[in-house]
C-alpha cells in the first residue's frame, strides 16, 4: 500500500488550496482517513479525520475553514483548505488506519502514511 500525497505550494493569507492523496494497493477495512499537519518545530498533528461511517473530525484550529472528502472507493481522499493563515504553514500528510484481525481473533491497527506536501502561507 502506498499513499501520495500533492497539492501543497505557496500561498497567501486568505487564499486556498486543496490536497489530495491517492491510495494505491488494497486496504480491506479502512478504519479511518486522515490528514496531519507538522508545522515548524512541532509535532506531527492531527487536522482532519474521516470514518466510513461517515462521521468526521476537524481541530479546532481548522474547523470551519477545512473540510475532508474521500471518493467511493476510498482511494482518493482530499483536504480544501480556506481562508488559509500562516499558522497553517506545515507539511501535511495523509494517513490511512486499516483494521485488521490478529491470528487470535482481536482487532489491530496498522497505518499507512503519505510522503507529505509543504504548504507554505505568507502574511
Amino acid at each position: 500500500v502506498q499513499l501520495q500525497a500533492s497539492g501543497g505550494g505557496l500561498v497567501q493569507a486568505g487564499g486556498s488550496l486543496r490536497l489530495s492523496c491517492t491510495v494505491s494497493g488494497s486496504i480491506p477495512i479502512i478504519d479511518a482517513m486522515a490528514w496531519y499537519r507538522q508545522a515548524p518545530g512541532k509535532e506531527r498533528d492531527l487536522i482532519a479525520s474521516f470514518a466510513p461511517s461517515g462521521s468526521t473530525f476537524y481541530a479546532d484550529s481548522v474547523k470551519g475553514r477545512f473540510t475532508i472528502s474521500t471518493n467511493s472507493a476510498k482511494n482518493t481522499m482530499w483536504l480544501q483548505m480556506n481562508t488559509l493563515e500562516p499558522e497553517d504553514t506545515g507539511i501535511y500528510y495523509c494517513n490511512v488506519e486499516e483494521k485488521y484481525s490478529d491470528y487470535a481473533g482481536d482487532w489491530e491497527f496498522r497505518d499507512y502514511w503519505g510522503q507529505g506536501t509543504l504548504v507554505t502561507v505568507s502574511s
